[in-house]
């Protein structure tokens, strides 16, 4: 078997089922990689390094308890765990010990998933940098605001973890960092027990590196275990690609990458696979996510600027500022600007189309000092519940990985998940396809 910690989440699990592995051994090896790790990427804010062994011996010795058995997770420090300390990514909460977990991370455990630690957000899941590089080039950003849990998947630190989107801070970090990350249709996972950003737009998610690991992650957070098989793809689905009305920002990588795409995913489609493009009630989609996540923003993080103001960044508090300027009336007709925009992808779904491939983010990853990645390419399908997963399909001029993220209709995430498979297993590159189930 090679080394233990380079086995996807899957491998890991069919692997410890069948007893061929145990768990405290797989725990030990991700443990050596951070240890020989971590001062260069700093994913971690807290292990639970005596805990994690003990449940991993326990583990071991009893039955197969369920989906995750045995499988050592990193969870974003936005959610709430009540053995570990859970920052939010502020210093306002640096002794903050929750009495509960999260009901997702409850799920995980329950299914017999090993909680490591805590991984590094950005400071209340909105764009202030943390300490975190991306493993390939230590000097750029792995993208935020789950940026630890990217970076950790990515360093081979551990195979599964928890992430959240609330504009585009799952599929992002994903790109950057060249792993598959899901975000699933709005609501499918609990966000009780995280701290909430915007609650029109959180969405909870994973990390893993094949598109069998996130389905796995998912299936234990939200309880719907039959997500965990991954159905081969027995129809061809009608695909189309849409660049966004923001097309002007892609570098040419990115357009690279969904030219690519393209290529790929025409010998996996029902037909041509051409570009869509959506109406002019579309062209300002962008816009109204922003206006409706810093509108809520402001309301979320209400307590934290009136008692802990100085203990916040000034660009989180230049957020919130703004977002205080945005008179109700505005947010309530962006609300049902959402609305309307939902009623039309959601006819689009059901009468031309079952999947559409966009960009994941801009291009590479940039440098650490300018910031985590603008979310422009992920803002709007965020805002539309759409359920999102980003593949590694291409390299860019400086060596680093670029995605693209795959699109379903509202509730089609098993098979946004078939179909991800699939066209994973259509790259040209023999080693892309290994995210297929790798």
């Amino acid at each position: 078997m090679k080394d233990l910690e380079s086995l996807s989440a899957s491998q890991a699990a069919k692997a410890i089922a069948k007893r061929e592995l145990k768990a405290l051994d797989l725990l030990l090896s991700c443990l050596d990689r951070i240890g020989q790790r971590e001062s260069v990427v700093k994913a971690w804010v807290s292990l639970g390094k005596e805990n994690a062994l003990a449940k991993a011996k326990s583990l071991d010795k009893g039955a197969i308890k369920g989906l995750l058995h045995g499988l050592p997770i990193g969870v974003k420090d936005l959610f709430d765990t009540y053995d570990l300390p859970t920052a939010y990514g502020s210093p306002i909460y640096a002794q903050h010990y929750p009495s509960t977990d999260a009901v997702s991370v409850a799920l995980m455990r329950q299914a017999g998933g090993i909680i490591l630690g805590k991984t590094v957000t950005t400071e209340f899941a909105s764009f202030k940098s943390g300490p975190t590089s991306n493993p390939h080039d230590e000097r750029r950003t792995p993208g935020g605001s789950s940026s630890g849990s990217a970076a950790a998947v990515a360093d081979f630190m551990i195979p599964l973890a928890t992430g959240s989107q609330t504009a585009g801070s799952i599929i992002r970090p994903a790109s950057f960092c060249g792993i598959v990350g899901f975000k699933p249709s709005f609501g499918k996972v609990s966000v009780a027990g995280v701290k909430s950003l915007a609650p029109s737009l959180d969405t909870l998610g994973c990390f893993g590196r094949t598109v069998e690991d996130v389905a796995l992650g998912i299936a234990a957070m939200s309880g719907d275990h039959a997500l965990a098989l991954v159905d081969d793809l027995h129809n061809k689905p009608r695909i189309a690609i849409c660049k966004t009305n923001d097309w002007s920002l892609a570098s040419k990588e990115t357009a690279g990458a969904l030219a690519l795409a393209r290529f790929a995913a025409e010998s996996i489609a029902k037909g041509k696979v051409n570009e869509i493009v959506f109406p002019e009630t579309f062209a300002n989609l962008q816009e109204t996510q922003t206006r409706i996540m810093l509108s809520e923003m402001s309301r979320s993080l209400a307590f934290e600027h009136e008692h802990f103001t100085k203990k916040m960044s000034g660009q989180i508090s230049e957020q919130i500022a703004e977002g205080t300027q945005i008179n109700y009336s505005q947010y309530a007709d962006d609300l049902l600007h959402s609305k309307s925009a939902q009623g039309y992808i959601a006819e689009l779904f059901s009468n031309q189309l079952d999947l559409i491939i966009a960009s994941s983010a801009i291009g590479e990853a940039p440098f650490l000092k300018n910031g985590t990645g603008d979310p422009v390419f992920c803002r709007a399908w965020t805002m539309l519940g759409l359920p999102c997963i980003n593949l590694n399909v291409a390299t860019g001029p400086n060596g680093l990985p670029v995605g693209v993220q795959l699109i379903a209709g509202l509730g089609r995430d098993r098979f946004l998940l078939s179909a991800a498979k699939a066209f994973a297993l259509a790259l040209p590159d023999p080693v892309l396809r290994d995210q297929a189930s790798g």
